[in-house]
């Protein structure tokens, strides 16, 4: 008996249906921070890792026994550090990694050579490039990688309670008396940050107001003068939370500046505030804090 056109087209449509729900099931598909899809058969059991904030990012969804190699750096959780190091974020070794024969490798825009991350695809190897530049983008990518790994439920509940810290510090300290603040990422040349980088906009969040948010460059160097002109209430910097760095003890040679004159020159743990990784939340409880002694005493 044939088929009438009703009757085929009922049968084309649910084999279509089916195809569609096989592939649902039979493949993750999501897309990186370049802009590229990136599709997996089955969620990733072996994954190579070529930046540290990415390495706590995987253990913090739940992905961390599934870890097969990381960069040196690759240092938290303590976990981590037992896994194989295959060089550094910028020079990576591709025979290490092959060996390792990895079905998800999760690489940094910024940090690795494209050209290398290239040369990965070209090898046949599933490669997602991130970078994140705000906390939305942290937690975006943490529920990507939590859909590549299998993780959805553990990721999505991360990255909620990773939104969540953030929110609260927002409500608490956003709309408090402004402050203004200095961020020295380095001391010779001078290094600090504009208004774009994603430190700048944790300092907006505590209701502090970054000196040099209005320059151009992300990173850009500027002169002590210009620093002496702009007068900060608070300077932050890297080093350990509650001691003080070398580069803090320098600024004692300039009490004219408000931060000095009021001591308000502070660590906050380098790891914390620079790694775009889950442990920026306590990065950026420890940035408010500091602001908030400087507000509350001057």
């Amino acid at each position: 008996m044939g088929f009438t056109g009703k009757a085929f087209g009922r049968t084309i449509s649910a084999v279509l249906g089916l195809f569609f729900v096989l592939r649902v099931f039979a493949e993750v598909a999501v897309v990186d921070d370049a802009g590229q899809e990136v599709a997996l058969t089955s969620p990733a059991m072996r994954v190579v890792s070529l930046a540290p904030n990415i390495t706590e990012i995987l253990f913090f969804i739940g992905a961390g026994e599934q870890m097969v190699g990381a960069v040196e750096y690759s240092d938290f959780p303590p976990a981590a550090r037992d896994l194989p190091v295959i060089g550094s974020h910028s020079r990576f070794d591709v025979e290490q990694i092959l060996s390792l024969k990895p079905d998800l490798i999760v690489g940094w825009l910024s940090g690795n050579s494209l050209e290398d991350l290239e040369g990965l695809k070209r090898l046949g190897l599933p490669v997602f490039i991130s970078e994140p530049s705000t906390v939305e983008g942290i937690v975006s990518l943490m529920e990507r990688l939590g859909a590549l790994t299998g993780h959805q439920a553990q990721s999505l509940s991360q990255a909620s309670a990773f939104r969540a810290s953030f929110n609260a510090s927002r409500e608490t300290y956003s709309t408090r008396r402004q402050v203004s603040v200095f961020y020295q990422v380095w001391e010779q040349p001078i290094y600090t940050l504009n208004g774009d980088h994603v430190i700048s906009q944790l300092i907006s969040l505590c209701g502090g107001r970054n000196i040099f948010s209005d320059l151009k460059q992300l990173a850009p160097v500027v002169s002590l003068e210009s620093v002496l002109a702009r007068d900060p209430e608070v300077i932050v910097g890297g080093g350990i939370f509650g001691q003080t760095p070398p580069w803090a003890e320098r600024w004692q040679s300039w009490p004219t500046v408000r931060a000095v004159r009021n001591r308000h020159i502070y660590a906050v743990d380098s790891d914390h505030i620079a790694r775009m990784g889950p442990r920026l939340a306590e990065g950026v409880e420890a940035l408010c804090l500091v602001i908030d002694k400087a507000r509350h005493s001057s």
